[in-house]
């Protein structure tokens, strides 16, 4: 069908431009002089209005209406999801003048460089303006794109579509009634596990080693993704056969890095896992933010933080650090790296006190899109919904506020996808174990292509294809549940600390 080929002509340029930005973006947190930041912001500026005037031209809304009048035939079909998914991006996107779209790219450049000096030298009031500014485009945005019940849905709504502030409170209640008390717990428990293995010396390039030879065996492979450093882990995509992922180091804290590869890889293997016949659409990137969190948290935690794991790698992790675990035996080990404690570093922070992280920066979003907080007292808010959650206040800037890149670059309203994805990653594990039932008997082998077959199988090829909801029903036969996540939770910390959950505690 003619109309069809230009479409898919038109979505190609679009995504070709796209891959540019990520390419510019990538290398200006890795390898970009500082002195090119004024340049490389007009550069992103120029591109990005580019592919907001190519996508939003007239012309994408004749084919679409062309279109949308043909039999497509199968719904979940190539063609139909096409169709569906371009028009959702589209009636949002010509919402949005090119000129505020560009204004919004020049001034999360600007933020972003100066985060990185802000955070560098833990001075909030470097940041504080290039916030205002960000939130004050946010709140334009939502204007733009229209809402019903908050200006926080029409920001949420583009990370995890159909996802509303309402939605999101009731959840973020139900987990804080469910896993406060075992935090409670734990803590009353008290704990005599030396942890002092977590900050022992471990080198650096010995550690990039291991991370990527455990990347590799879940499947990362040099000839579709590399890894660099950089100030906040992140993925990018410029293609499904080129992924990039970032970790920063630490010898006397190896969790930082090793556990960050692994969740990052996570992310490029979904990425990596769609279908090749969906390159260059909209089609051709993950369902939403909270699916692909649940695949970056499943890896991270569910499986390279599980027993089963560390009963196979224990031995080969040992010998590459003799000095620092000479007289450290599994089950300690095990121990110190699910070590339950309220910490300042939300990417740091455990399974149980990880959500906490997140309400605190989603009702943050909240007050300063409201208006109810000026970002000039945000710090002191910050420190004291810290003190209020996990009992602890950051000593800096550095370690509080600023410690997060999202803000700098405008991604408001991104916050709560990290809860969702800790949801869905248990209940898909969950759904995979049915159908897998030697499962952890091939992780602890170091065999996680099954694992991984799966996953692409019911989650990656799809794209977006689906959305969030069909991927989680398709997948485990039931809508997104707190119940697999919370039994999880008590299943294995109750175990490693020795707490029982009360008989009257329930997670739907």
């Amino acid at each position: 069908m003619q109309q069809l080929e230009e479409l898919k002509t038109i979505l190609g340029t679009v995504a070709d431009l796209n891959s540019a930005v990520a390419v510019l973006s990538w290398d200006q947190e890795t390898y970009m002089p500082e002195g090119g930041a004024e340049a490389r912001a007009a550069q992103l500026a120029t591109l990005t209005r580019l592919s907001h005037e190519t996508f939003t031209s007239a012309r994408v809304g004749e084919l679409l209406a062309f279109l949308e009048a043909q039999d497509l035939g199968d719904p979940d079909g190539f063609v139909a999801s096409l169709v569906r998914v371009t028009r959702r991006d589209y009636d949002r996107a010509t919402k949005l003048p090119a000129e505020f779209v560009q204004e919004q790219a020049l001034a999360q450049n600007a933020a972003h460089h100066a985060w990185i000096r802000a955070r560098a030298e833990s001075n909030f009031e470097l940041f504080r303006p290039h916030l205002e500014r960000m939130f004050e485009l946010a709140r334009r945005q939502a204007d733009l794109l229209g809402y019903e019940e908050h200006p926080y849905d029409a920001l949420l709504d583009q990370y995890e579509p159909g996802a509303r502030v309402a939605e999101v409170r009731r959840i973020f209640a139900d987990l804080r009634d469910q896993t406060l008390p075992l935090v409670k717990a734990i803590a009353a428990r008290g704990d005599a596990t030396d942890y002092s293995v977590l900050t022992r010396y471990f080198n650096v390039d010995r550690q990039r080693e291991f991370a990527l030879k455990v990347a590799g065996a879940l499947g990362l492979q040099p000839q579709f993704s590399r890894l660099d450093v950089s100030a906040h882990p992140f993925q990018t995509t410029f293609d499904h056969d080129d992924v990039r992922i970032t970790t920063r180091f630490d010898p006397h804290f190896f969790p930082a890095a090793l556990f960050g590869v692994w969740h990052e890889t996570g992310h490029a293997m979904y990425e990596h896992g769609v279908d090749p016949e969906l390159a260059r659409t909209p089609l051709a990137a993950g369902a939403s933010l909270g699916v692909h969190e649940s695949q970056s948290r499943m890896l991270e935690n569910l499986v390279c933080r599980s027993r089963a794991f560390w009963q196979g790698y224990f031995g080969e992790f040992q010998a590459m650090f003799p000095e620092a675990l000479e007289r450290v035996d599994l089950e300690s080990f095990y121990r110190a790296i699910n070590r339950v404690e309220p910490s300042l570093i939300r990417v740091e922070a455990d399974e149980v006190t990880y959500n906490f992280h997140i309400m605190l920066r989603f009702e943050l979003e909240l007050a300063l899109l409201e208006g109810s907080l000026e970002v000039k007292d945000l710090p002191a808010a910050w420190n004291a919904k810290m003190q209020d959650y996990l009992g602890i206040t950051p000593a800096s800037d550095a370690e509080g506020v600023l410690q997060d890149i999202h803000w700098s670059a405008g991604l408001i309203g991104y916050f709560p996808t990290y809860s969702l994805g800790n949801l869905l990653s248990v209940q898909l594990l969950e759904a995979a174990r049915r159908a897998l039932p030697d499962l952890d008997a091939h992780i602890a082998a170091g065999q996680f292509a099954p694992l991984m077959t799966w996953l692409r199988e019911n989650v990656h090829r799809h794209g977006r294809k689906l959305l969030p909801r069909q991927i989680t029903e398709r997948a485990t036969g039931e809508a997104l549940t707190a119940r697999y996540y919370v039994d999880y939770l008590w299943r294995k910390f109750g175990e490693i600390y020795g707490v029982s959950r009360e008989p009257a505690v329930s997670a739907d």
